[in-house]
């Protein structure tokens, strides 16, 4: 729990005794200072985009409510009802665009010989997408695979999306996660916000707040026109009316307080980096730790993904015997979050994939 955070609900209880605050209702379309920040968070404090007033969101239960007013208004309004993601992506984004009656089609993203992004596949396979089609984009730390394109690929990747007059939906749930710094964790969004086309993102404050159970995150949209923005806007707030009608206050408040805060911001971005260098060196010292028990292959993948997910390179069966006879737990996939290692088991850790890739090579 991040201390900033601590203040600041201390900060809102006194306020809640005096009576400055209430557990009334917000609109549906939520904690509007909240909106506003998440926005600027998003784009830069400063995008033209905000002050044209092509800007505009609604609160959403969490990241995963995000994704789902997208899913639900492109669903019921966008002319095509393919939408793509990547192959692999987060499994939730399959069940949400389906419920939403889109037809979930994929895009080749990892290359597993080589654990790192297929961008002759994403090219090809979105160059083949129909005109119009949706695009899942993730717009840092990849999950599951934590494997990002470079600032050039993004450049390339926007440019076939444009060409081909694809939709981009932005799943941003780990701004500041990756590099510490939010503006650099913001990059690829960025870029595509100053190409002036319509894009939505689905942001989450669960893992840079540490605010898991307030389950707070913004549905943001940018568009060409301010029209187009406050129409989309309209059709989603009845998206959300039937979903969740009004989203909770606390972790709103808390956002709020803390982005609009100068100093309270400051101190939290301190906070988010010190979050992020731990889980970079707990990438480091496992792949330090592997090297030094010499566990077969080349571990630099360890240091070359971002975020919090890792792909291992471990096989189905090598990931059930880490379980039945180390008690490591994990995806069958090879999946692994790096908040779980830490200094007292990562030597453990190292040890036992050691153990179940025998003389293997990954």
């Amino acid at each position: 729990m991040l201390p900033v955070v601590l203040e600041v609900e201390a900060s809102i209880l006194e306020k809640l005794k005096t009576g400055e605050l209430n557990h009334e209702y917000p609109t549906i379309a939520g904690h509007p200072e909240f909106v506003k920040a998440a926005a600027a968070f998003a784009l830069g404090d400063h995008h033209p985009a905000i002050t044209e007033g092509r800007v505009d969101g609604i609160q959403a239960i969490g990241g995963t409510g995000a994704v789902t007013i997208a899913a639900h208004f492109l669903g019921g309004k966008h002319t095509c009802k393919d939408v793509y993601v990547s192959d692999p992506t987060w499994g939730n984004h399959i069940n949400i665009f389906q419920r939403a009656g889109m037809n979930v089609r994929k895009y080749r993203y990892y290359k597993k010989e080589t654990r790192s992004l297929d961008f002759e596949g994403l090219m090809e396979d979105l160059t083949n997408a129909p005109q119009h089609a949706v695009v899942v984009l993730h717009a840092c730390a990849h999950n599951p695979t934590g494997v990002d394109p470079t600032p050039e690929q993004w450049t390339q990747i926007a440019t076939v999306i444009q060409a081909r007059e694809l939709f981009p939906v932005f799943d941003m749930a780990y701004q500041g996660f990756v590099s510490g710094n939010p503006d650099e964790d913001a990059a690829a969004v960025r870029y595509f916000a100053s190409l002036n086309m319509t894009m939505f993102i689905c942001q989450s404050f669960s893992k840079n707040f540490g605010l898991y159970s307030e389950r707070i995150g913004c549905f943001t949209v940018l568009a060409k026109t301010k029209e187009i923005t406050s129409a989309i806007i309209s059709n989603s707030r009845t998206v959300v009316r039937s979903l969740w009608s009004n989203p909770p206050q606390q972790g709103a408040r808390i956002v709020s307080a803390v982005l609009n805060t100068p100093e309270l911001r400051a101190r939290w971005r301190e906070q988010l980096k010190t979050m992020s260098t731990r889980v970079f060196e707990m990438r480091k010292a496992l792949r330090d730790a592997l090297i030094k028990v010499g566990a077969p292959g080349n571990w630099d993948h360890m240091i070359n993904q971002r975020g919090l997910f890792t792909y291992t390179g471990l096989n189905e069966e090598q990931c059930i015997a880490l379980e039945r006879d180390h008690h490591i737990y994990l995806l069958n996939t090879g999946r692994i979050n790096m908040c779980g290692i830490n200094t007292h088991n990562v030597e453990y850790v190292a040890r036992a994939f050691h153990s179940v890739l025998g003389s293997a090579h990954l």
